[in-house]
């Protein structure tokens, strides 16, 4: 498949994945309508619009293409209905939040290298334009954003090691779309995992000094 179509499908499905998250993120906070569209629309765009303008692109992705504007909008109205008519699985935003950090961390990654910043600024373009949207999300509906949440388990850390994949296959294999699957792939997988199994990084514990003899 040609790279760039590749790319947008992945990007397209990325943003309305995040879109999902958006509303889901509105459910109980007494959101109308235009509030859920907004919602998802920040979810969606938020993190890319923030990569593109650290990276100096020449046009943010959704105003170079208003398609993903039309999907974000189109994908928030249709999850609004689904959400007023049927239950929806108590997990159904960490989910979606984790297939979007997923796949928008290997495509920050990407445009990271496509830019020339370097392996490390790439980790860290995926990492913003994997988190930046879900922060914007979770500030205007006030809670605290997932990422800096204590009970939430391998959110950031996931998005870098995905990068990180990503970036390791793609300077030693040929095929980028076979990275990117790897490099979300990662991600998920780390994302998911600490969702359903609760995992976690250690905390530090520091030694108590012994008691004065």
């Amino acid at each position: 498949m040609n790279q760039v179509l590749y790319h947008g499908l992945l990007q397209h499905f990325a943003v309305a994945v995040s879109a999902v998250s958006g509303v889901l993120a509105g459910s109980g906070k007494r959101v109308d309508l235009f509030g859920v569209v907004v919602l998802g629309l920040v979810t969606a765009l938020g993190g890319g619009t923030l990569r593109d303008v650290v990276l100096d692109a020449p046009h943010v992705f959704w105003i170079k293409d208003p398609a993903y504007v039309l999907n974000a909008a189109g994908t928030a109205l249709v999850t609004f209905v689904i959400a007023r008519y049927w239950s929806l699985p108590a997990k159904g935003l960490a989910v979606a939040d984790a297939f979007g950090l997923a796949l928008f961390t290997t495509l920050g990654a990407a445009k990271g290298l496509h830019y020339h910043v370097g392996a490390v600024n790439a980790v860290v373009m995926g990492l913003i334009t994997g988190v930046a949207g879900g922060i914007a999300r979770d500030t205007l509906v006030g809670e605290i954003p997932l990422v800096f949440r204590r009970e939430i388990h391998l959110y950031a850390t996931a998005a870098i090691c995905g990068a990180t994949v990503f970036i390791l296959m793609r300077q030693h294999a040929s095929l980028a779309s076979a990275s990117m699957l790897a490099g979300t792939a990662a991600t998920l997988a780390l994302r998911l995992a600490g969702i359903f199994w609760r995992l976690s990084l250690p905390l530090f514990r520091a030694k108590p000094p012994p008691p004065d003899a």
